[in-house]
């Protein structure tokens, strides 16, 4: 039983998927921050003077009541920005990589095929000729 966990673990994608959790919980405190101080105050700045963001609030003066659109539109943001960011650095150069091996790997093959034809087209000569010298 322990054998198969330490298999599971030792595993490249395992290790490569902690690395990725890491790595995009780093990036989510930069992203975040981005779009707290740059983005929100910009968002902000449409709900008027007067306002706490972008909303409303259902009953005035209870600031449990307040409709955050901004919050909405921030996170939403933070999304495009986090899914961007993986989709380029991490998922095209991996489909690129993927790539290349598939074609190394389909040039391995032929070789291989080439090199079992001519073996065999060899072997048929000889057994040809050993067949004439017998007769």
């Amino acid at each position: 039983m322990l054998k198969g966990f330490k298999d599971f673990i030792m595993r490249g994608n395992v290790v490569d998927l902690a690395v990725a959790v890491v790595v995009a919980t780093a990036f989510t405190a930069i992203v975040t921050a981005f779009t707290d101080n740059l983005i929100n105050p910009l968002i902000a700045s449409f709900g008027g003077a007067n306002a706490d963001g972008l909303g409303f609030y259902i009953i005035a003066g209870n600031k449990d009541t307040f409709m955050d659109f901004g919050a909405v539109i921030t996170a939403a943001i933070n999304f495009v920005i986090v899914a961007a960011i993986v989709y380029f650095l991490i998922v095209v150069p991996m489909n690129k990589v993927k790539a290349a091996q598939a074609a190394r790997a389909g040039a391995d093959e032929a070789e291989e095929e080439e090199t079992v034809a001519i073996d065999t087209q060899l072997l048929t000569e000889i057994r040809d000729l050993l067949k004439t010298r017998n007769v």
